[in-house]
């Protein structure tokens, strides 16, 4: 069933444990996505992100999510990831995104407010839900989310909260996009200070590539998204690579990239704790 980040996050916050975000760029990681999310009864967000777009056009693959969303079982978010441009936003609302992210964390702090304020205005009026980003989530490739200067502070947090009003805030606390070229080292005292003044879910981006125990204890700060695209990137990369290997037709190797990437996702979901919150 289609439904949005309010839907799933709030009961997140409140019994302490996070939804997945698994970005799709195709139906194979979607069905992979939405088969572990309806085995374990989970809760979960799919979509994409403006920077993968190259890789599948909105148009083509936004009917492909809505629809599988509205014919699953269980609650699933069909969401826009760090969306750029207020252009993108405006056409993934228009698509029937039930939820969109806008990202001007790298620009001008008053800017970035402002619009995202403006695409608050707009998501909640078409029913959808917004997230927005303060502070800066690092590029693993070069290793600057280890900038301490560029965390979310507490006084950030809750003035973004005020000026915007958006449904989810996403926090930077030592974690970055892509694969780690080294283990990251969380601030999760200051996610629990961020947490303790802030009623929006927060959201975790960069989760890939974090321990087991990175997760239950940004989970404990206070986390109740959790974004994962890369980990399901290498399952399905490798699942291919073994399948090529081995002389399979390209019908079985697809089937052994979702096989892989669904248990990738199921795996997650046991470890964020949604599994049964269905």
């Amino acid at each position: 069933m289609l439904c949005n980040l309010n839907d799933v996050l709030l009961p997140a916050r409140r019994e302490g444990y996070a939804v997945g975000l698994f970005n799709t760029t195709d139906t194979d990681m979607l069905q992979a996505a939405l088969d572990a999310a309806e085995e374990l009864r989970s809760p979960v967000i799919v979509g994409t992100a403006e920077v993968l777009l190259p890789h599948g056009e909105l148009r083509l693959i936004a009917p492909s999510i809505l629809a599988a969303a509205r014919r699953a079982s269980v609650p699933v978010v069909v969401h826009f990831d760090h969306g750029l441009t207020f252009e993108r936003c405006i056409e993934a609302l228009g698509l029937g995104f039930s939820s969109i992210m806008y990202d001007g964390s790298a620009g001008d702090p008053a800017q970035n407010a402002a619009d995202t304020r403006e695409l608050v205005r707009i998501a909640h009026a078409m029913g959808a839900t917004v997230e927005g980003e303060i502070g800066h989530v690092g590029e693993a490739e070069s290793g600057d989310n280890a900038a301490r200067d560029r965390y979310t502070t507490v006084e950030e947090a809750v003035g973004f909260l005020d000026r915007t009003g958006v449904d989810a805030l996403a926090v930077a606390i030592g974690t970055a996009h892509g694969a780690y070229r080294e283990p990251p080292k969380l601030d999760l005292e200051r996610l629990r200070q961020i947490r303790a003044r802030v009623e929006a879910p927060l959201v975790l981006h960069g989760g890939s590539g974090l321990s087991d125990d990175d997760f239950r204890g940004a989970i404990r700060g206070g986390i109740a998204k959790i974004n994962i695209f890369t980990d399901l990137c290498l399952a399905g990369a490798e699942a291919m690579a073994r399948a090529s290997a081995a002389g399979l037709s390209y019908l079985e190797t697809r089937e052994k990239k979702v096989e892989a990437v669904r248990e990738a996702v199921r795996t997650k979901m046991l470890l964020f704790g949604s599994a049964g919150r269905a």
